[in-house]
């Protein structure tokens, strides 16, 4: 097939397909006996066609003719261009998450795609240890046309019914491409190239100091020292107790549990639910590559996992759909939300086999394939780490404010947070920070790679949630500003718009039931007439004719209101 074919272009000309169509057009006449004549009277005879036809239809009925056609092409134009647009909208709108046929066979030819095992040759040991042989393996410095090239977030349009956050289109490339185009060697780590974590007796730890036993409670001095970037270094990130993480270390999981997790690699993808907080949200657009090549781990509590089991027809043998449910014991915190933020910042070191992870609330539900987020949010920007920032809020001392009003923590406790970080330089946001966009995260996602950087980054942010509130938004960038300072790194964050494209957020589970409830509760509405006895249906009411005497015209025409234009619809 010829490039223009494969293109969907068309192999004749113009000037071929109008000689083919009179060609047709005059066999048909022949056949009809409309006189066509061969050789050099052909337009003579046309003429006279012509010149019949009007005298027929009469100038009223020509005239009628010519605005019908000119019409109908109008139609035809308009359709045209309508189905173009739908077109071009697949290739960007998050709807459909695939490109098309014809680019994505530019970019990545189908002869040479990964070839996806069987689900008979996996088990739940070998999960992520398959290598593909024939996976073609592309990189964006070799990619001269990326599928999303020239894509740009449109403005958002101005609706009085919705004024609330949205989504907004974001362009991603294929399952195939993204699977392609992951890089073969893990991201830059500057400075640091080694981390490990410190591990302590029951005879070490001076409970004197802020935080937890889980935490090791770390003291001031400790603190500060930790932001020392070094090529080497050794950090407090939880799980100070016991022998690895998960053993005696408080958040306490079955051994077996433990093996298969140290069995995932390449991707993880995680949530949790503590104190039954939250209903299960199932991942939909998942694809079967996704799902022989990536984890899906959800934390519980033994709370939770009752209530699981209770209420859940998809619950089997530990597992509700794609979720594998992992039962924690011994939990280090009486807060279901501090215990959260352990699975949340610290899947490095409950996962370390993982070199990709994907952190989403429980009350959200994935939307997109995990592939698509890490290609858009990581390697199409050289990132090690992705998260988005807050929709309205971009300064620290608003969203402590926030906090306290909508009674999220301790008053006290959120002001003595702030005073601290206050005392140590924190500023109120400005675009004095540029190229920072937004001190305020909406933590509720997070997109990272697991290199020594971007692990020194949540184990310091999870310490901060240690030693202060549970309130992560609030000490995120206190982190963030201290870990660039030393070595010129930081998150990438995105529109939060974007973040809504690929998650969907659902209401907590009290919030939940009580809402059924009350619609069950409601009281039914009575029927504003009694039914017919052996009648189905109310009989139709009829209402008295009313006979409305005609008005009479004026002699002054009515004046059309003026049309007022929203300023921001424009």
């Amino acid at each position: 097939m010829s490039a223009a074919a494969s293109l969907g272009l068309r192999t004749g000309s113009c000037g071929s397909l109008a000689l083919a169509a009179a060609a047709g057009g005059r066999k048909a006449g022949a056949a009809r006996g409309w006189g066509w004549r061969g050789g050099g009277g052909g337009e003579k005879e046309r003429l006279q066609l012509q010149h019949r036809a009007l005298r027929l239809v009469g100038r009223r009925g020509a005239g009628l003719l010519l605005l019908l056609a000119v019409a109908s092409a109008a139609l035809l134009c308009s359709l045209f261009a309508v189905v173009k647009d739908d077109t071009a909208s697949s290739i960007i709108i998050a709807s459909n998450y695939e490109v098309t046929k014809a680019i994505q066979n530019s970019v990545y030819p189908s002869t040479a795609r990964p070839v996806v095992m069987s689900k008979d040759q996996y088990s739940a040991s070998d999960v992520n240890k398959i290598e593909h042989p024939d996976q073609l393996h592309l990189s964006f410095e070799n990619l001269t046309n990326h599928p999303c090239d020239g894509f740009a977030v449109p403005p958002t349009l101005f609706d009085k019914k919705r004024t609330g956050p949205r989504p907004c289109p974001v362009c991603y490339v294929s399952v195939d491409q993204a699977f392609a185009l992951m890089p073969l060697q893990a991201s830059p780590s500057p400075v640091l190239k080694n981390l490990d974590y410190v591990s302590e007796d029951s005879g070490t730890a001076n409970f004197s100091n802020q935080g937890s036993v889980f935490g090791g409670h770390l003291s001031l001095d400790q603190r500060n020292k930790s932001f020392d970037i070094t090529s080497s270094m050794t950090v407090n990130c939880g799980f100070v107790r016991g022998k690895k993480p998960g053993q005696g270390t408080g958040f306490d999981i079955n051994d077996d549990d433990l093996l298969e997790m140290e069995q995932c690699r390449g991707l993880i993808v995680a949530s949790a639910i503590f104190g039954n907080y939250d209903m299960i949200q199932h991942p939909k657009n998942v694809s079967e590559l996704s799902k022989a090549n990536a984890c899906f781990y959800m934390f519980v509590d033994e709370e939770t996992m009752a209530y699981v089991k209770n209420s859940s027809s998809l619950y089997k043998d530990n597992e509700v759909g794609i979720w594998r449910l992992v039962v924690v014991r011994n939990l280090p915190y009486e807060d279901p939300r501090r215990t959260g933020k352990i699975p949340k910042l610290l899947l490095h070191r409950l996962f370390p086999n993982v070199r990709f992870s994907v952190w989403i609330d429980a009350k959200l539900q994935l939307v997109v394939d995990p592939y698509l987020l890490l290609e858009r949010f990581l390697w199409r920007k050289n990132a090690s780490f992705a998260i988005s920032r807050h929709y309205s809020r971009f300064d620290v001392f608003e969203e402590a404010e926030a906090n306290k009003a909508a009674g999220k923590y301790d008053n006290a406790s959120i002001d003595e947070q702030i005073d601290f970080y206050r005392n140590e330089g924190l500023t109120h946001y400005s675009t004095a920070k540029l190229p920072i966009t937004s001190d305020v995260p909406e933590g509720c996602v997070i997109i990272r790679e697991h290199v020594p950087i971007s692990n020194l980054f949540t184990c310091l942010w999870f310490n901060e949630v240690d030693r202060f509130t549970a309130r992560d938004q609030i000490s995120f960038s206190t982190v963030r500003d201290k870990i660039r300072a030393k070595v010129g790194w930081m998150p990438q964050m995105f529109l939060d718009c974007e973040r809504r494209n690929f998650v969907v957020q659902a209401y907590h589970r009290e919030l939940l039931e009580q809402m059924i409830a009350s619609r069950r509760n409601a009281p039914p509405v009575e029927p504003s007439r009694k039914l017919k006895p052996g009648s189905r249906k109310a009989p139709p009411s009829k209402k008295p004719l009313v006979k409305r005497k005609k008005e009479k015209k004026s002699g002054r025409r009515r004046v059309p209101k003026p049309v007022t234009w929203a300023m921001d619809a424009v």
